[in-house]
């Protein structure tokens, strides 16, 4: 079911030996999808709501007179969610927001000099959106891991589309919704996929025309997953807005040994791969005798799964695998260069070596910190960098809604005793008005600010 690479004996130090190069990873071309939404981007842009109901009707089978979602609906889909799932619900959230609120970094202020000062000053964007795939699975619990972190930073608007459901009259998922109500966001749209990311980063207008009402405002920083079409929008209007990550499908990468038990690290495995057909699952171990038995349990596991169709395809496809390495050493090198979204450390002295893991986007330490436990109620954020990102980037939190401004306070006699050196450096640069616009303050003199 799944397939093995067998790395022992070849080090990162061989000539041409690059890990990256040699782990399971499907390719994820971003590129070769943003021609293809363009112009629905262009579309939107131009026509707004107009463009997004014609693509409701054609994409989703439904016809919207409106795509804002009323405030009725969301609290309707509360009343009727599962008792139990909205416990379930309130602690996400309650454990989310107590990691997020330590999170939350204070301005700082440093003395420079006498009479100079220079503060940080962290300030939250002013509106934000988010989209929330309602597809393959109505991702209930992305909206739990994008809106809390931008509450906690303190963004004043948050927005937020799932594509319309035929299933639900073209409302957006009613368990969305109903994380919506919990939350407090009211202002909802049902709209899918690349035109979801251009009304936000262009904002819509109810009609056609330049004087019909603006049904969205646009927004400044757009968060959220989707599909590779989703992200290709996201490409597209990164710098017209800000964007959370370009992420590919998810992934999990198993670092075990001997100690490990098959049964988890394999239920472990499976849990990724039920997500979408692309996943990746990657088990790194110096142990045969775990790979084995883990494939056993695979094939034990994955017939009596719901999903066996896209869990299987994800488990045989070129971006899941076996990998085996001489030792614990080889496999941290080779996880560490594999960057994964989701990494589980399943060794004797697991703490150990997970404090010794570089590149991931979230490490679940042992055997009972499953990933499974981060993409709901760990306190943890479930949106992290994929793809090998997490070598340079870190998943969603408080800091990815704040911007930091420095704010420079200096008094005349702080300007006075730096201004040659600034007046030097202008020089060296061949930028002279810049060292005038500070000899200007100082009037003549034998140096100018003397």
């Amino acid at each position: 079911m799944i397939r093995r690479i067998d790395l022992r004996g070849r080090r990162a130090s061989e000539p041409a030996l690059d890990y990256r190069a040699v782990v399971p990873r499907a390719p994820f071309d971003v590129e070769a999808a943003v021609d293809a939404v363009r112009p629905t981007l262009d579309d939107v842009r131009h026509r707004g709501a107009v463009a997004l109901r014609e693509y409701a009707s054609r994409w989703d089978g439904v016809e919207l007179t409106d795509i804002r979602v009323p405030v009725e609906a969301m609290a309707r889909a509360l009343r009727k969610l599962d008792p139990d799932v909205r416990a379930a619900f309130e602690e996400s959230i309650r454990r989310l927001r107590a990691v997020s609120e330590a999170e939350l970094e204070t301005d700082t202020e440093v003395r420079v000099v006498p009479g100079g000062t220079v503060t940080q000053r962290l300030v939250p964007y002013r509106r934000v959106g988010v989209y929330i795939p309602g597809g393959v699975a109505p991702l209930a619990s992305s909206v739990v891991m994008n809106v809390v972190p931008a509450q906690v930073a303190g963004v004043e608007s948050i927005a937020l589309a799932s594509s319309p459901q035929k299933e639900y009259g073209g409302l957006p998922h009613p368990t969305i919704l109903a994380v919506c109500a919990l939350l407090g966001v009211d202002e909802v749209y049902a709209a899918g996929g690349a035109g979801a990311i251009a009304m936000f980063a262009y904002g819509a207008r109810a009609g056609e025309g330049p004087d019909t009402e603006v049904l969205c405002q646009p927004v400044d920083f757009v968060a959220g997953p989707g599909r590779i079409t989703t992200v290709a929008a996201k490409r597209l209007v990164k710098g017209i807005v800000g964007i959370d990550s370009e992420a590919g499908p998810t992934e999990i990468a198993i670092l075990a040994d001997d100690t490990a038990d098959p049964g988890y690290v394999a239920a472990d495995l499976i849990s990724q791969a039920e997500h979408d057909p692309m996943a990746a699952s990657v088990l790194v171990t110096p142990s045969v005798a775990l790979a084995t038995a883990v494939e056993a349990e695979l094939e034990r596991q994955v017939p009596a799964t719901k999903h066996v169709q896209r869990i299987g395809e994800a488990l045989r496809g070129e971006q899941s695998g076996v990998v085996l390495v001489d030792d614990l050493e080889q496999g941290l090198a080779v996880v560490d260069a594999y960057a994964a979204e989701h990494l589980e450390i399943h060794t004797a002295d697991a703490a150990r070596w997970a404090a010794r893991v570089r590149n991931a986007g979230a490490i679940f330490v042992g055997p009972w910190s499953p990933v499974s436990l981060g993409d709901y109620a760990a306190g943890s954020n479930h949106v992290l960098p994929t793809g090998g990102c997490a070598c340079h980037s870190s998943g969603l939190s408080v800091r990815s809604y704040l911007k930091a401004v420095h704010v420079v306070d200096y008094d005349q006699a702080a300007l006075r005793d730096v201004a040659k050196h600034v007046v030097a450096l202008a020089e060296a640069e061949d930028l002279p008005a810049h060292g005038q616009a500070v000899q200007v303050r100082f009037g003549p003199g034998t140096d100018g600010y003397a």
